[in-house]
C-alpha cells in the first residue's frame, strides 16, 4: 500500500471531513470508468490490511459503501449489533464494537455519483447519527466530490486509476524539540513495569529497558517488528486480535500472556489515530483464562494464522455462500481472493464429462487458455489434472521447478509460481481452480493451510453455483416457452413487448403477456401476473393465457374475458392468484376499452407526450371468487399515443410508495423523445433495474397507433 503525506487535495478533503465529523477512520472510493466497481483511494485512521478485504468493491455487493451510491443517500450503522443485522458479511470480519457511515460522493441523479465515503467513530458514538454530523458528513461528501470533478485527466479522458489506496497518517498532537524527547523517554523508563509503542501497523516503535527485560528480548531484535512475529509465546491470534480491536474500537484493550517457562505478563493497550502506547507488568496466574505457551514450530510445521487472515477467510467464506452463479464465484475468486494472496493471475475449471472446461481466468495469455482447455481428466498431463487426480493440493515456487514437472509451461503462461488448488465436494472434482504468480514466490504453511480451507469452500460454492445455473436455464426455457415467440404484425399499430426474468431464486416466475387479432378492425393485447415463482405459477400462466386467448377469440367483451378466465382458474383451485388487464383495441374508430383484475394501472402518452396514469375499475385477483364480476371503461387512442401495459415488477421497489413508482415511470414515459415503441420500452427499462436488483420478474408492452383515421388504418 502506498502511504501519503495529506498534501494531495483528495487527502486534505478526507482529513478535514474526519475532522470535522469526528470519525476515527475514513476513507474515499471512486467509481471505476470501465466497471461496476469501487475503488479504495485514499484511507486514514487504520493499517491498509484492515481494508484490503473491500479495497475493490463491486456495486452490486451487499457492502456499505456499494448500497449507499446503489441507494444514493447515506447508510448508517450504529453498532455491531446493526452491523450484524443490516450488513453481515461486514460484521463477520470485523467483529469489533464501532460506528459506521456511508455516503455517496457527487449528485444523486443518475450519473452524478463518482464514489462514496466511509467513516468510522470509536466505540461508545451514539446509536444514532446526529443531525449536526450528517450535515458535515454531507458537506464533506460535496467537497470531495468537488475535488473529484478537478481531478487530473489522464491521456485516455479518464482520472488515473490507483493500484493501491493512499493510506494518510494524521498530523501528530504536538511536536516537541530533541530535549522534550529525551524526557519523554525517561518518563517511561522510570514507569512500573516496561513500555512500548506500536505504530497502527503493529510495529514496534520504541521499547523501554523495563520492557525488554519483561519480553526477555534484547531492543534492537524488537524495534521495527511485531510483537506477535518477534515473539513466538505472543503468536496466539487472541493477542493480535487484542490489538485489532483497539486500533478499530479505539478503546483500551488488555490481555495476559503467559512468557515460557512461567512468567505472566499483563499487556494493556491504549489507542489513538497513530499508533498504540503498550503498558507491560508482571500479573498473577489469572483464573480460568490461561493461555499456555506456544511451541516454536519447527521448520516447515504449520504455525496458527493470524488473526486478520482469519477474519479475511471469514469474510471471503461469507461473500463465497452469497454467490448465486458460476459468474458470481469467479468474479468473486479474481475480484477479491486473487488481491488478498497478491497473485497476478488466475485460471478456473470446471469438470464437465470428465474433461476440464475453463469458466473464468484473469492474467493469462490467450494461447495458454487455449492449451488446456477441454483436457480429459484421465489422459492429459497438467498441474490441474494432476491435483484433481491426487485430490492434494500442489505449490511451485520457481518457473525451474514448474519446467521440470511440464516443460514449456512457464514460458506459455508467464507465470514463475501458482498454486494449484484441487475443488473437491463430497470426493467428487467439481473443478480447479489455480492461482499464479509473475515472479518466484515461496508459499509458507500458513498461507497453504488458508488456501486449502479456502479451496474447499469455493468447491462448495462452485456446486451450488452449478446447480443454481442449470435449474435457472431450465426454469426460464420453460417460460420463454409459454411465451409468444412473436406478436402478430396488425397495420396501424406499433407494438413492443418486453419480458425480464427475475435474478434473484432459482425459481420461474409467472408474468405474460400477449397479442390476440380478433378481426380486420380490432385487436387485443393481454398482460398478468401469476403470484409465486415457481413451476406451478408457470403452469398457470399458460392456463389463464390460453383461456383468455380462447374467449377473446370467441368475441366475449373486455369484461366477460375476465369473468370466464376467472371462473376457470377458481375451478382449477390452484391457491394462486393472477392480476390481469385486457384491452380491446378498435383500429376504425380509435377506441380502447379496458378491464382489470387487480393489475397495475396502464399509462397513457398523449401526442403532446403528456402522460397520465389510466383509472380503470379496479376488480378482484383472478381465482378468488367465481362469482366476481369486472367493469369495463373506454378511452380514446389517438394517432400517435402510446397505451403502456406492465407488470408490477417494473415499478415495486423496497420502501417506495407503489403510486409514487408509477407515477415516476410515467414521468419517464413522457420525459422520453418521441419514438417507435421498441425504442421507448429500452428506454424505460434503461438503467434502473440491473441484474443486482431485479427481485421480480418484469413484463412490459408498449402500443402505439398511427394514421388511424375515420375510415380505419391507413
Amino acid at each position: 500500500m502506498s502511504g501519503g503525506t495529506g498534501t494531495d487535495p483528495l487527502d486534505r478533503a478526507l482529513l478535514r471531513v474526519m475532522l470535522d465529523a469526528g470519525a476515527s477512520v475514513g476513507g474515499v472510493y471512486v467509481l471505476a470508468d470501465d466497471e461496476p466497481v469501487l475503488q479504495l483511494t485514499v484511507m486514514s485512521g487504520v493499517p491498509a490490511p484492515f481494508l484490503e478485504p473491500w479495497s475493490r468493491v463491486a456495486l452490486a455487493a451487499p457492502i456499505p459503501v456499494a448500497v449507499a451510491v446503489r441507494r444514493r443517500h447515506l447508510v448508517w450503522a450504529g453498532s455491531h449489533q446493526q452491523l450484524v443485522r443490516d450488513f453481515p458479511r461486514t460484521a463477520v470480519a470485523v467483529p469489533y464494537d464501532f460506528a459506521l457511515a456511508a455516503a455517496p460522493i457527487g449528485d444523486r441523479d443518475e450519473d452524478g455519483i463518482r464514489g462514496a465515503l466511509l467513516l468510522l467513530w470509536p466505540a461508545g458514538h451514539p446509536p444514532h447519527l446526529s443531525e449536526d454530523e450528517r450535515a458535515r458528513v454531507e458537506h464533506g461528501c460535496r467537497q470531495l466530490a468537488a475535488v473529484l470533478a478537478r481531478h487530473p485527466r489522464g491521456s485516455d479522458g479518464h482520472p488515473p486509476r490507483p493500484v493501491e489506496p493512499r493510506v494518510l497518517t494524521p498530523p501528530p498532537a504536538r511536536t516537541v524539540g530533541p530535549e522534550e524527547a529525551q524526557a519523554a523517554v525517561d518518563f517511561a523508563e522510570r514507569l512500573p513495569g516496561g513500555a512500548c509503542a506500536l505504530d497502527l501497523d503493529g510495529s514496534i516503535t520504541l521499547v523501554t529497558t523495563g520492557a525488554a527485560e519483561l519480553l526477555d528480548a534484547e531492543p534492537d531484535r524488537l524495534i521495527g517488528a511485531r510483537p506477535w512475529d518477534a515473539l513466538p509465546w505472543l503468536r496466539d491470534p487472541v493477542f493480535e486480535d487484542r490489538y485489532r480491536a483497539a486500533v478499530i474500537s479505539r478503546q483500551p484493550m488488555s490481555f495476559v500472556a503467559l512468557r515460557p517457562p512461567d512468567r505472566w505478563l499483563t499487556f494493556r493497550l491504549f489507542p489513538d489515530g497513530r499508533g498504540l502506547s503498550v503498558w507491560i507488568v508482571p500479573s498473577e496466574v489469572p483464573a480460568g483464562k490461561e493461555y499456555g505457551p506456544l511451541p516454536v514450530p519447527a521448520p516447515g510445521e504449520a504455525v496458527p494464522p493470524r488473526a486478520g487472515q482469519i477474519y479475511h477467510v471469514l469474510h471471503l467464506a461469507a461473500a463465497l455462500t452469497e454467490a448465486v452463479g458460476v459468474q458470481d464465484v469467479v468474479d468473486l475468486v479474481a475480484d477479491q481472493i486473487v488481491p488478498a494472496f497478491g497473485a497476478q493471475g488466475m485460471l478456473m475449471y470446471a469438470t464437465e464429462g470428465g474433461r476440464l472446461r475453463t469458466i473464468g481466468h484473469r492474467g493469462y495469455p490467450a494461447e495458454a487458455i487455449a492449451a488446456f482447455e477441454g483436457l480429459a481428466l484421465g489422459a492429459a498431463k497438467s498441474p490441474a489434472v494432476h491435483a484433481l487426480s491426487t485430490g492434494e493440493p500442489s505449490f511451485y515456487t520457481t518457473p525451474e521447478q514448474m519446467e521440470g514437472e511440464y516443460p514449456g509451461l512457464p514460458q506459455l503462461t508467464g507465470k514463475a509460481a501458482r498454486a494449484v488448488l484441487p475443488l473437491i465436494v463430497s470426493g467428487r472434482p467439481v473443478g480447479c481452480c489455480i492461482l499464479s504468480y509473475t515472479r518466484p514466490r515461496t508459499f509458507s504453511m500458513e498461507e497453504r493451510q488458508v488456501l486449502t480451507s479456502l479451496a474447499g469452500l469455493i468447491a462448495q460454492a462452485l456446486d451450488r453455483a452449478r446447480l443454481y445455473d442449470a435449474k435457472q436455464q431450465l426454469a426460464h426455457d420453460l417460460q420463454a416457452g409459454l411465451l409468444p415467440h412473436g406478436l402478430p404484425p396488425v397495420p396501424g399499430l406499433a407494438v413492443a413487448a418486453r419480458y425480464l426474468p427475475s435474478t434473484r431464486g432459482m425459481d420461474i416466475g409467472g408474468d405474460f403477456y400477449d397479442l390476440i387479432r380478433l378481426d380486420e378492425d380490432s385487436v387485443a393485447a393481454v398482460i398478468g401476473d401469476v403470484q409465486g415463482h415457481n413451476a406451478a405459477a408457470a403452469a398457470l400462466m399458460g392456463q389463464a393465457r390460453t383461456a383468455v386467448h380462447a374467449h377473446a377469440t370467441a368475441g366475449a367483451s373486455p369484461g366477460e374475458v375476465l369473468a370466464r378466465t376467472n371462473r376457470l382458474l377458481t375451478d382449477l383451485d390452484p391457491d394462486l392468484f393472477t392480476s390481469c388487464l385486457y384491452v380491446h383495441i378498435n383500429l376504425r374508430s380509435g377506441r380502447a376499452c379496458l378491464a382489470s383484475a387487480g393489475h397495475p394501472p396502464p399509462l397513457l402518452r398523449h401526442p403532446d407526450r403528456h402522460t397520465r396514469v389510466l383509472d380503470v375499475p379496479h376488480g378482484l385477483l383472478l381465482g378468488i371468487d367465481p362469482d366476481a364480476r369486472y367493469e369495463a371503461t373506454e378511452i380514446d387512442l389517438p394517432p400517435d399515443s402510446v397505451l403502456a401495459l406492465y407488470t408490477d415488477g417494473l415499478v415495486e421497489q423496497p420502501g417506495v410508495d407503489l403510486d409514487r413508482a408509477v407515477d415516476e415511470l410515467a414521468g419517464r414515459l413522457s420525459a422520453a423523445p418521441p419514438r417507435h415503441p421498441d425504442a421507448l420500452a429500452d428506454v424505460l427499462l434503461e438503467n434502473r433495474y440491473s441484474g443486482a436488483d431485479r427481485q421480480d420478474d418484469v413484463a412490459l408492452m408498449l402500443l402505439a397507433p398511427d394514421t388511424i383515421g375515420p375510415d380505419g388504418p391507413a
